[in-house]
């Protein structure tokens, strides 16, 4: 399962494994609270934070199930749940080219393993299947590790929010 010297996964030992109905109603609540708490780690509002929180739900969880064309897995490693990714079109974008990850979350204890890596190749995979021509992300500017992996996949920044406190 791991390689005795590094700690790092096998890629046929991680699975992504769809979540159905009931899994996506146990998971939405847990996942809509670390979205939230990120945002105000990274200096959103109480108030800005919770309406981003309430329009991510409303938007693509209308009756708490994910919208048509969106893929919601969860990842396990030797049958025990790693975490979960998210992906589908792009919401802002009317062509299915676009698509997006919209979460991935590696949990704390499976952690610096590389199995975010392999899941991110396989959402290349995934998104490509469906046609998509690409595969864009948001990662908070507090996640360095997060970031770090992404541009070592070949993710480029396309746009830059800064603030300052006064």
């Amino acid at each position: 399962m791991t390689t005795a010297t590094t700690g790092r996964v096998e890629p046929t030992d991680i699975e992504l494994v769809p979540k159905g109905p009931e899994e996506i109603a146990a998971w939405l609540p847990v996942a809509m609270r670390e979205y939230e708490e990120a945002r105000l780690e990274s200096g959103d509002s109480p108030e800005n934070a919770d309406a981003a929180r309430e329009q991510s739900e409303q938007q693509f969880f209308p009756d708490g199930r994910l919208v048509d064309g969106h893929l919601l897995f969860t990842i396990e490693l030797g049958g025990e749940d790693a975490g979960w990714l998210w992906l589908g079109p792009w919401a802002a974008s009317q062509a299915t080219e676009d698509w997006w990850v919209y979460d991935l979350r590696v949990r704390d204890e499976f952690q610096r393993r590389g199995i975010a890596r392999v899941v991110m190749e396989r959402a290349d995979a995934i998104a490509r299947d469906r046609g998509a021509r690409s595969l864009g992300l948001n990662a908070f500017a507090t996640n360095i590790p997060a970031i770090t992996l992404y541009e070592s996949l070949g993710y480029l920044t396309m746009a830059l929010h800064m603030r300052k406190e006064l």
